[in-house]
């Protein structure tokens, strides 16, 4: 199930023109640049292509930017496909068989492959081969294949979903994390010299406050912002246009959306506070357990606003306090 919302067709080439070309415009994760450029070095030098690796946090953080940069750095091809896309194991082979020495595959979702397609992975990351069974019963032959050398980058919001067996054959495992306010900030300058958008520092302060730590969601409310300024000024982004077009979309100075508030809503309205189970709550709000678990919950619990607790979520006192409310002693109810 895709928990990411649909998008335009200029959305997406947007998305493009702001995709970091090189390292030093890629905003953030310092650490794992670090890491990457060694490995990458290394790589150059043994003339060998980079180890698998494994790319993993919260949706909109940059994975696919990075297995696009590595890609480029490596000065090779990379072939993009999803864990949802390869539905049979002929999929994978076929993907794998016509890979070129040296190709990068990348596999967003990883963590929804299928468990017979993530058997065949197992040798092809290990050894380099491809076992095809052909015929079924008694008969069944098995056909082994030399692959060329390539490297897996796989990239997953939900780690724990992934197989021991498959997370030991990467070489490189790395989590991504939230932006600070001032990388957020940082992406937008560069999104807006992209875009040739006139945007007041006043204005950038409030996008990158209301973008959830996350640099899809701030070249997302910027697009929104800019269209707004369009429709209803001169298209110079000032700090009441900021706000306005936030307003419009119902998108507050944290950066909570209608079903975030919403699923604080839920839990302390409905459940007193909690502790409340995924199930209990997507019913609630009428939202899917992958969604809340992927999308919502994960910046959630990064403002402090809910606690995973061994019986279910609970809201903490900044979410009453954000929705105007004293939190409860324990034993009363809301």
């Amino acid at each position: 199930m895709n928990t990411e919302p649909k998008q335009k067709k200029e959305d997406k080439n947007l998305d493009l023109t702001l995709r970091p070309q090189r390292w030093d415009e890629y905003v953030g994760q310092k650490n794992i640049k670090d890491n990457l450029k060694i490995l990458i070095e290394a790589a150059k030098k043994r003339e060998q292509p980079i180890e698998h690796v494994l790319l993993y946090g919260p949706p909109g953080l940059g994975k696919t930017s990075l297995a696009h940069l590595i890609a480029r750095e490596m000065n090779t091809n990379i072939r993009v496909t999803s864990g949802p896309a390869i539905e049979r194991v002929g999929d994978l082979a076929s993907i794998l068989t016509n890979l070129m020495p040296g190709d990068i595959l990348f596999v967003d979702e990883a963590h929804r492959l299928n468990k017979m397609v993530e058997e065949i992975l197992y040798p092809a990351m290990e050894s380099r081969t491809l076992d095809i069974i052909i015929g079924k019963g008694p008969s069944a032959k098995t056909i082994q294949l030399d692959l060329p050398p390539f490297t897996l980058i796989a990239a997953t919001t939900r780690i724990g979903l992934l197989s021991g067996p498959l997370r030991s054959r990467f070489g490189a495992i790395f989590r991504l994390d939230f932006y600070t306010e001032t990388d957020i900030q940082k992406i937008l300058e560069r999104s807006t010299s992209l875009l040739g958008i006139r945007l007041d520092n006043d204005a950038k302060k409030i996008i990158a406050q209301s973008s959830r730590f996350t640099p899809r969601v701030s070249n997302r409310l910027l697009k929104r912002v800019r269209d707004w300024a369009e429709v209803y000024g001169s298209g110079h982004i000032t700090r009441e246009a900021a706000e306005s077009a936030l307003t419009l979309l119902e998108v507050d100075q944290l950066g909570l959306e209608p079903t975030d508030r919403k699923i604080i809503d839920a839990i302390i309205q409905k459940f007193s506070g909690g502790p409340v189970g995924l199930q209990a709550l997507a019913a609630a709000t009428s939202e899917e357990e992958e969604t809340i678990l992927e999308v919502y919950e994960p910046y959630l619990m990064q403002i402090g606003f809910i606690e995973r607790t061994p019986r279910g979520r609970t809201a903490t006192k900044l979410a009453y306090s954000h929705i105007g409310l004293d939190m409860p002693k324990q034993g009363q109810l809301v």
